[in-house]
């Protein structure tokens, strides 16, 4: 007896189960995040960038974390609110703020879990190359199946409302 449904039938179900752990697993680490640090993804990795590079501009976090300077200093904005970093001034050029940790905010980044995607980096960096470029060129065309060419993205694997011009709210 044959079954009415393709075998490609049941493997959109598979990609789509698969695509939902992965967006459950990133749910449940920004979950963990929170708990254990009261820290946002975005968070984390802005702060880990001012503890790694030391006396930093606004401008170089961004560049490092792949966000817009103006995302950098809303979620500095909220650093800062809550005593975890602060700014200040170059004594050298006017025009550049640097940012630096709190003894607060390293007291906090010392006990943060690492972020997602460090471990996803490391396990990726340890396949082999034909392995990789597959995965990314699937990732890609799914990306592209769900019209999500010009969203735009950075590397880092946060879940929450994201709001741009397409109705959705950025998560900082």
């Amino acid at each position: 007896m044959t079954s009415d449904r393709s075998i490609s039938d049941d493997n959109y179900e598979k990609v789509l189960v698969a695509l939902r752990r992965v967006i459950r697993a990133t749910d449940l680490h920004s979950k963990r995040l929170s708990k254990h640090a009261g820290l946002t993804g975005p968070q984390l990795l802005i702060m880990r960038s001012i503890r790694d590079l030391g006396e930093v501009t606004i401008g170089t976090i961004a560049e490092k974390v792949s966000l817009s300077q103006a995302t950098v200093t809303t979620i500095l904005d909220r650093l800062e609110h809550r005593q975890l970093v602060y700014r200040v001034r170059s004594t050298r050029d006017k025009r550049k703020v640097h940012a630096h940790l709190t003894e607060q905010g390293a007291e906090i980044l010392s006990r943060a879990p690492n972020p997602l995607q460090e471990d996803f980096i490391k396990k990726f960096q340890s396949l082999h190359e034909w392995e990789q470029t597959m995965i990314l060129a699937s990732l890609q065309r799914v990306a592209n199946m769900m019209d999500a060419d010009d969203i735009d993205a950075s590397p880092v694997l946060d879940v929450g409302p994201v709001l741009k011009d397409d109705g959705w709210k950025e998560r900082a």
